[in-house]
């Protein structure tokens, strides 16, 4: 029976969707559809493009023909405005409907904008799309200094990738250290210095309270009254999921649209993936985003084959996120954080400073549920492992930070067989 399939989203889980189906099923008709002007391009590497370290036809990550080769019909700058799952169908903004037989929602997450006197001044970006980096590049030859408000992965990788083009840089962040979200303090303590010896200046516990210029930005004034001058502000403040297509419908959502193992929705013709999604998280042992390219991917994959008639199982995703700053590299996986009383829990650290090397391991009963590695990310890969198969790590608790450690120490206790990749 030939389908109509429809995917909202053109980006990590949307494409491994796309090729879930047609690996299974070759004939039945799928349109792809994205509010961007762009065939399926890499997030994750518009720092680079920004940077100069890449060129823009790098970025993208799938040929122009890809969507031809696989008979697929694409929609680009065309936004759904909302799902009706009781007629199958969707409605765009422009009125257009189009039906369905099965739907995926993998509309991903946009920069949260603080409310702010001056935040819809012209030279103010967000750092989340091609179109931002083309923007922010092209007014680079006129710029000599940019604000970055927020500490968190975007606010960095932009001020990382703009003092890689020679700009002054200056990163406002409210919290006390920088990445609050994914290190400790020590941990942070680590990436402060590294962006500060290459000239980024960090400013802690502050925040901006007003953009001030007339037409062009003159400066960003904080919240102690002191005034920076810059011309262009970066917003680095996080991300909100795309989800205002579901609302009033029987979709369930929370922060994003609840999935269950197969990847469905409360509405089972409807699937979902990407950052869009809110499904199982391993260490947190409830539902979560975690907004990775990895798990876009894989949640993509299983989302397209259930589609396609399977019932493969999504056992689940851990937080894990990787970076690199003027050489130092630096992994958070799953908990990084120990939650106070609780004596079930405890830490593995390694702490020098001398050679720019910070690890941490935090267990719970004896599984491990987190890592920090900062200086030397050799063992990320075994340690995820162990996280996501949740190994009792006793046998060799004492070796978990030893140089000598990796996965020879660990074969005889993890599955022979590997994870599953549809």
């Amino acid at each position: 029976m030939v389908k109509q399939f429809i995917i909202i989203g053109n980006s990590a889980a949307g494409i491994a969707a796309v090729e879930a189906i047609r690996k299974r099923d070759k004939a039945s008709k799928i349109t792809v559809i994205s509010d961007e002007e762009y065939s399926a391009y890499c997030r994750c590497l518009i720092t680079a493009y920004l940077s100069g370290e890449i060129k823009e036809e790098q970025v993208f990550f799938r040929p122009q023909d890809f969507y031809k080769a696989n008979n697929i019909e694409l929609l680009l700058n065309k936004k759904v405005a909302r799902v009706d799952p009781k007629k199958n169908r969707i409605v765009l903004e422009d009125k257009a409907q189009l039906g369905y037989d099965a739907l995926m929602i993998a509309t991903g997450a946009r920069p949260k904008f603080p409310e702010l006197k001056g935040i819809k001044r012209t030279g103010v970006f967000g750092f989340r799309t091609l179109k931002d980096a083309q923007n922010i590049s092209g007014l680079l030859p006129v710029t000599k200094t940019v604000c970055v408000l927020g500490g968190g992965l975007i606010g960095l990788k932009a001020a990382y990738a703009l003092k890689k083009r020679n700009i002054d840089v200056k990163v406002i962040i409210k919290s006390r250290q920088v990445l609050s979200q994914l290190l400790d303090s020590e941990a942070a303590g680590f990436v402060q210095q590294r962006l500060e010896s290459h000239g980024i200046e960090v400013l802690l516990g502050q925040d901006a309270a007003e953009i001030i210029g007339e037409g062009d930005i003159k400066a960003v004034k904080l919240d102690s009254g002191k005034a920076i001058g810059c011309s262009m502000v970066i917003v680095g403040k996080g991300v909100s999921p795309n989800i205002e297509l579901i609302k009033e419908t029987q979709v369930q959502s929370n922060e994003g649209i609840i999935a269950n193992n197969l990847l469905q929705t409360s509405v089972p013709n409807i699937f979902t993936g990407g950052d869009s999604c809110e499904s199982f998280d391993i260490t947190l042992g409830e539902h979560t985003i975690n907004a990775l390219w990895p798990v876009a991917v894989e949640q993509g994959k299983i989302a397209g084959a259930n589609m396609a008639g399977d019932s493969l199982n999504y056992e689940g995703s851990v937080g894990m996120n990787s970076v690199e700053f003027f050489g130092l590299p630096i992994v958070s996986l799953g908990i990084y954080k120990i939650k106070e009383g609780n004596a079930a829990v405890e830490e593995l650290k390694l702490n020098d400073a001398k050679r720019n090397l910070y690890k941490k391991l935090i267990l719970e009963n004896n599984i491990l549920v987190g890592a920090i590695l900062v200086g030397d990310i050799k063992n990320s890969g075994v340690f995820l492992r162990l996280i996501r198969e949740r190994v009792d790590v006793s046998p060799f608790k004492s070796e978990l930070l030893g140089e000598n450690f990796g996965y020879p120490t660990i074969k005889d206790f993890v599955k022979t067989k590997e994870r599953f990749y549809v």
